[in-house]
């Protein structure tokens, strides 16, 4: 199991689709689980840029990640966890031991916005996109000293260029990781 980091607009759904995709591994995204729940509590939280309970959102996703395991799935956890309480909660519940490595994709603020305004998603508002980068600017360094202590191992990847140069960047650092054999170059 991987983790993909990313501020919101990093491309970490769309990579971790495609991964996913290609591999037959199982993609968990707190915010598409979240949105399938249909629940307008969770919807009015996530369009204006706040968070949805950590108890609610480590359980889901607890619930998700085992649910793969049982499967004989591997799973790319997209933007989980996102705080240092649900890293901690991730430790203290062994999940953390299941993750093979995080991959953050960095990728410059100019160009975030740039991808934002063309997705257009109805939660991509300028208050709701401010607020989670913010959120995730302040958080990384410690989610990944916490997920780092308990042996997860991080790599930086380049999120900026073509779509499939940033897979191909990826899939050297899963290679790296022995997760999968190494691609061949087309």
């Amino acid at each position: 199991m991987i983790v993909l980091f990313g501020a919101a607009g990093s491309g970490k759904s769309l990579q971790g689709q495609k991964l996913a995709d290609k591999y037959g591994w199982r993609w968990l995204s707190v915010g598409q689980l979240l949105r399938e729940q249909e629940n307008p509590e969770l919807d009015k939280i996530m369009k204006t840029g706040g968070l949805v309970d950590d108890s609610f959102v480590v359980n889901m996703m607890h619930e998700a990640i085992v649910a793969t395991e049982s499967d004989g799935m591997n799973a790319i956890l997209d933007g989980y966890p996102r705080d240092q309480w649900q890293a901690n909660w991730v430790v203290e519940h062994g999940d953390s031991k299941k993750i093979d490595g995080a991959i953050i994709l960095k990728v410059s603020e100019e160009e975030l916005w740039r991808r934002l305004e063309e997705r257009g998603r109805a939660d991509d508002t300028r208050e709701s996109i401010e607020q989670r980068w913010k959120i995730f600017k302040t958080t990384i360094a410690d989610m990944r000293k916490i997920l780092e202590s308990d042996g997860v191992e991080f790599k930086e990847v380049d999120g900026e260029g073509d779509k499939d140069e940033i897979t191909r960047r990826i899939e050297q650092v899963l290679t790296e990781w022995q997760l999968i054999e190494p691609v061949a170059e087309e």
